[in-house]
């Protein structure tokens, strides 16, 4: 098979100011590449939570622990894992899909008390706890986000962030080197995922229409069916092949621009 080219580099974008990337200039020599390779898309829309970013220990057994001591409680966590699943089959989403946070303090709430937890003391940890996961520096982002955007970046597509939090996407993205066209989360928004809306929103910040887009999640539901629903192409990030049914998935990001159909340089993973 003849080589192909290696697509420009684009750098990350600095870790302030705004995260809209201020590179779209540069992407007229690579749309030319995309049309030339017959690749449809402009976009590419990422769930974040699962997918690009991971929960740092603070959000973990010990971070619970460790913040349990701070309200008088003694949680034990080798019964996190066990506490987790347990509320995760009793939580429930806003009938209209609306962005709730109650319903994750709630669900907070149940992991805490799974692990030894109760009382006023309990909501207290579940707040402080639910809290957390706005911030930025409580994510650890996973080893194939930076390259696996770096790539895309030098075929000019246009990348976006789309995720169920209260966190302030931008802020986000700016404190982990993320270059982003636009992004939208249910809080800003005001519904969650798989509601139609959310995804509309996002395209029209990106600027693309459906078809033009792609779609990367962990999530089933939320991200690939969702996505599905209002006609954007949706690839399953199976981690951990739990869907080994679902058609269109992959196993990290690494494999990404191949599912795409982009070029890949000889040696590439």
């Amino acid at each position: 098979m003849a080589e192909v080219a290696t697509p420009k580099r684009v750098e990350h974008a600095p870790a302030t100011g705004s995260t809209i990337a201020s590179d779209r200039d540069s992407t007229i020599g690579a749309d030319c590449i995309l049309s030339r390779v017959g690749i449809p898309i402009r976009a590419v829309l990422f769930d974040v939570d699962g997918t690009i970013a991971r929960p740092g220990p603070e959000l973990g057994p010990e971070g619970y622990r460790r913040a349990g001591e701070r309200h008088g409680l003694v949680l034990e966590p080798d019964r996190y894992d066990d506490a987790r699943e347990a509320a995760l089959e009793g939580i429930e989403r806003h009938p209209e899909l609306e962005h709730d946070e109650e319903i994750w303090v709630a669900f907070t709430e149940r992991i805490i008390d799974g692990m030894g937890g109760s009382g006023t003391a309990a909501h207290e940890l579940a707040v402080e706890m639910t809290r957390a996961w706005e911030r930025s520096h409580n994510f650890d982002l996973y080893e194939d986000a930076l390259p696996v955007f770096d790539e895309l970046r030098g075929y000019g597509l246009l990348i976006a962030l789309i995720s169920n939090t209260a966190r302030d996407l931008a802020l986000f993205a700016d404190h982990h080197g993320l270059s982003v066209d636009a992004s939208v989360s249910s809080r800003s928004h005001g519904r969650v995922k798989p509601h139609p809306s959310i995804f509309r929103t996002l395209l029209d910040e990106v600027g693309v229409v459906a078809g033009e887009a792609a779609m990367v999640g962990d999530s089933l539901e939320d991200d690939v069916e969702g996505a599905r629903a209002v006609g954007i192409r949706a690839f399953l990030l199976d981690r951990h092949d739990r869907h080994p049914e679902v058609e269109e998935r992959i196993p990290d990001l690494f494999a990404l621009p191949a599912a795409l159909g982009l070029p890949r340089p000889v040696g590439s993973r």
